[in-house]
């Protein structure tokens, strides 16, 4: 088996299966995860970089709009088929569905842009404990003899770190709809910068739903609890290594019908914005 920074860039390592019929069609792997059901932030990565292999290098993606439709099977590979939508002058659009057994999984858009000058602002980064005072996954769930603890502990290839704390088990202190996580791979990755835009789109679906969690109390531990993506939009503003540390800010504005809202925004350890990352998911409670 594959060490898990191995396994990533595995998946996003597409095979080329529609260049005989002159199709954009790409074939990748599906990842294990406990659970039996695909990891979303995996097929967000895999759709993007189907996505960036239609497109001319000097055109890079700045933003993504994609629906969770089916859940995914692990047992069974990923076939990405892209359409060309549109090219400008300036932007490019793609869309990517991602099939299993015959049916659509994802389906996403992403647009692409020649590299441009213009206007350039941010919201500042806030100021929270570095990555070196807080602990990481593996130091929390280690010592827990279940196979959800050990893969989120040791088989997933980023290090996260939660500030001010996890909610695997509890939420401690006072139950807001916000907090923030550190996070980078476990090893170096290749300089090519897609990479890193892949895994960043990979990295930005793991906890951006824990501040809809951390509100009202419950950890991911809760009997019954329900939680999926449903929906997902990321726009890349600065490219950023993701080797290297990074800031994930999340809040939620609502939850209501089942659903729950979040926003997140990604930074650099310069206090760089890198990313802002907004999902809709479902999140359901057992019936009394």
């Amino acid at each position: 088996m594959l060490d898990p920074v191995s396994s990533l860039l595995a998946s996003i390592d597409l095979v080329d299966t529609g260049a005989r019929t002159n199709e954009d069609i790409f074939t990748g792997p599906s990842e294990w995860t406990p659970q039996g059901r695909l990891f979303g932030g995996q097929v967000l990565a895999q759709s993007i970089a189907a996505a960036i292999r239609t497109v001319d290098d000097e055109r890079i993606v700045h933003s993504m709009h994609g629906y969770f439709l089916r859940p995914g099977d692990i047992e069974q590979p990923i076939t990405f088929a892209v359409d060309r939508i549109h090219d400008g002058r300036s932007f490019s659009t793609r869309r990517t569905q991602a099939y299993q057994h015959g049916q659509p999984i994802l389906s996403l858009i992403a647009s692409f842009q020649i590299d441009d000058e213009g206007l350039d602002h941010q919201i500042e980064m806030p100021v929270l404990p570095a990555p070196e005072d807080l602990p990481s996954s593996a130091e929390v769930l280690g010592g827990l003899d279940h196979p959800v603890a050990r893969h989120w502990s040791t088989g997933r290839p980023f290090d996260m770190r939660h500030a001010p704390s996890p909610v695997y088990l509890r939420v401690d202190g006072e139950h807001v709809a916000h907090q923030a996580v550190w996070f980078k791979t476990l090893s170096p990755l290749p300089d090519d910068p897609n990479i890193h835009r892949a895994a960043l789109a990979y990295a930005s679906d793991y906890t951006i739903l824990e501040s809809i969690l951390r509100r009202h109390g419950l950890p991911w531990a809760t009997p019954g609890l329900k939680v999926a993506s449903l929906d997902h939009a990321m726009w890349w503003h600065r490219f950023s290594r993701v080797d290297e540390w990074l800031l994930y800010v999340q809040e939620s504005p609502s939850a209501s019908g089942g659903r729950g809202l979040s926003l997140g925004r990604i930074y650099n350890r310069d206090g760089a914005l890198v990313a802002s990352v907004a999902q809709e998911g479902m999140v359901r409670l057992p019936r009394a």
